[in-house]
């Protein structure tokens, strides 16, 4: 014991502006982590490296910074997992890590709590509380009965606040309109009512969020809405969950983007892409259970649904889902739904399970949306190192483009029952399929090796492939033939929901309310419809995407710069 005193005493001078330096540099981290409390338990870690590395033994000074520095990568991985989309199902932000220091109240109907009508405004550490009722379009295309609610180019930014509404059509915040702009950050927004998105965005304007806590628990309310007009949504980290019929966690008729978030939906669709429109994910967590049924127009559940519902809500086009990094979790029914739509989806390195084993991994197929005979889902798959599990049914009126890549993996078969609509399916010299069971394409394009039979057969344009062969094929040219207008009823005719009761609400989206208590005829974005094809799933609209152009508001002002998609008629006064 006392050699080893000697020694490091010995050695003491040598580490004294080292240990003065950490020291220096723990006391910065401690102070910086207590302001920090998402940080905290990383920063906590740090500190404790640092007092373990000074006081070894080994006492010199060039071994006790690369042990420091060995530490700090530590640490920033440590960091990455405590901020990673994962680990935002535990560990989010509450109503109690927002330190209120005002509260903004609001219960009439049709008005908000806070507004911001063209001007720069800031607001953080607010509580704001909204209840009050309002029906339709006003609500779901211009912000109507919004809790906090920003137009007219407007800059609002909102930070460490918490907001809570209790109504129909109680969104939580608001962005509406061509150059209004909605930046949030570390904040918590819970509604309860039908109709009530957490954020929504619609006319063409802009949501910017970080780090929020989003539950929804009513029908129609998903977490992450757009409406007719949509914009452009980024979301980065956070916690987004939603609970009620017809709620999935994002429904887009906008170009949205979400990344390092936990998303979570417990009754509907984890996400629903309607016409020519967007959604990207990276490295998120996608938990789905779509285990009510809220439209009579299909007959299947699934975690991810892309289609065009005919309302005039989204113009007709290619719609785009793109996942990269993080996981993709189906408890019932199918992976991938498209219907009544051209799109593109395109898989990198993500993690997908089908708990349910009769679920398939992809479905084109025609439903109640669209015109009979041209309502298929035309898909362009593009896996990208990625492993696909399941099965794909392409019926007679859709078509697939699916193009293995850069060591892809995929085991299923696809058209068991025999021949259906158009399949090419391209390998690259690095990716594989392995058949499950007999299967049944168009065209393909391997080299020799890259198709492992197992045991079954597979058919290309009727022909049996020879095992151990290179095939060259060609692609199936891939269009959108739909238009916004649909066979029957487009909506509201005069600005009236065909039943009278008025609004988007109505119009059959999957995003839908629940009319009477009832599931009946709705769908996951929107709310009961007719018995024709055009009822709309949810939310609409995207300049940043591509949603149908707003009916005109009473005032004159239009409602955003839309697209192709069929103008609705002018709402009355």
């Amino acid at each position: 014991m006392n050699d080893e005193l000697k020694e490091k005493k010995k050695n003491i001078k040598h580490s004294n502006s080292l240990a003065l330096f950490l020291v220096g540099s723990l006391i910065m981290t401690s102070l910086w982590g207590c302001a920090s409390k998402k940080n905290s338990d990383s920063k906590d870690a740090t500190s404790t490296d640092i007092v373990e590395e000074v006081s070894d033994e080994d006492g010199s000074t060039k071994d006790a910074a690369s042990q420091n520095e060995a530490s700090s990568d530590k640490d920033n991985n440590e960091n990455k997992e405590a901020t990673s989309s994962n680990n935002y199902k535990d560990n989010h932000l509450t109503k109690d890590d927002i330190n209120i220091s005002e509260t903004y109240t609001d219960e009439g109907d049709g008005t908000h709590a806070i507004t911001d009508d063209g001007e720069s405004a800031d607001y953080s550490d607010v509580a704001v509380y909204k209840t009050g009722e309002a029906d339709g379009d006003e609500a779901d295309f211009y912000g109507e009965n919004a809790a906090i609610f920003a137009t007219n180019g407007a800059t609002l930014t909102l930070s460490g606040i918490y907001v809570e509404t209790d109504g129909t059509h109680a969104n939580g915040v608001f962005s509406y309109g061509e150059g209004t702009t909605v930046d949030i950050s570390d904040s918590v927004i819970e509604t309860s009512g039908n109709c009530s998105g957490g954020l929504m965005t619609t006319g063409g304007g802009t949501t910017n969020a970080s780090n929020l806590t989003i539950t929804t628990s009513g029908n129609s309310s998903a977490a992450i809405r757009s409406d007719r007009g949509g914009g452009t949504v980024n979301i980065d980290g956070g916690f987004y969950k939603t609970s009620g019929t017809g709620s999935p966690v994002i429904y887009s008729t906008a170009d949205i983007t979400v990344s390092n978030a936990y998303l979570e939906s417990t009754a509907s669709q984890g996400v629903v892409v309607e016409g020519k429109n967007s959604v990207t994910l990276n490295d998120c967590v996608l938990d789905a259970d779509n285990n009510t049924k809220n439209s009579d127009k299909s007959d299947t559940y699934q975690a991810v649904m892309i289609y065009q519902s005919m309302s005039g809500d989204a113009d007709s086009g290619t719609s785009s889902f793109k996942m990269s990094g993080g996981s993709l979790t189906n408890a019932n029914g199918d992976i991938f739904f498209v219907n009544n739509t051209a799109c593109t989806i395109d898989l990198e390195d993500v993690d997908i399970t089908n708990i349910d084993s009769d679920g398939v991994f992809l479905r084109a197929e025609a439903a109640g949306w669209g015109n009979s005979g041209s309502n298929g889902g035309k898909v362009t798959m593009t896996a990208v190192n990625q492993n696909i599990d399941g099965d794909m049914i392409v019926d007679e009126v859709s078509a697939l483009n699916l193009y293995l890549t850069k060591e892809s993996v995929f085991s299923g078969a696809i058209n068991t029952d025999g021949t259906a609509g158009e399949v090419y399916v391209e390998l690259d010299e690095t990716s594989t399929w392995t058949l499950t069971e007999d299967s049944y394409i168009t065209s393909l394009t391997c080299v020799a090796g890259c198709i492992n039979l197992n045991g079954h057969i597979l058919y290309v344009n009727g022909e049996v492939y020879t095992d151990g062969t290179d095939s060259t094929g060609e692609a199936i040219e891939i269009v959108s033939e739909n238009t916004s207008s649909g066979s029957g009823d487009m909506g509201m005719p005069d600005g009236e929901a065909p039943d009278g009761k008025g609004g988007s609400g109505d119009r059959g989206k999957p995003d839908g309310n629940v009319q009477d208590g009832e599931n009946s005829s709705i769908v996951p974005g929107g709310s009961t419809d007719g018995s024709d094809g055009s009822g709309s799933l949810g939310s609409s609209g995207g300049t940043g995407g591509n949603g149908g152009t707003p009916p005109e508001k009473p005032s004159g002002e239009n409602g955003g710069p839309g697209g192709s998609g069929g103008t609705p008629p002018e709402k009355p006064n």
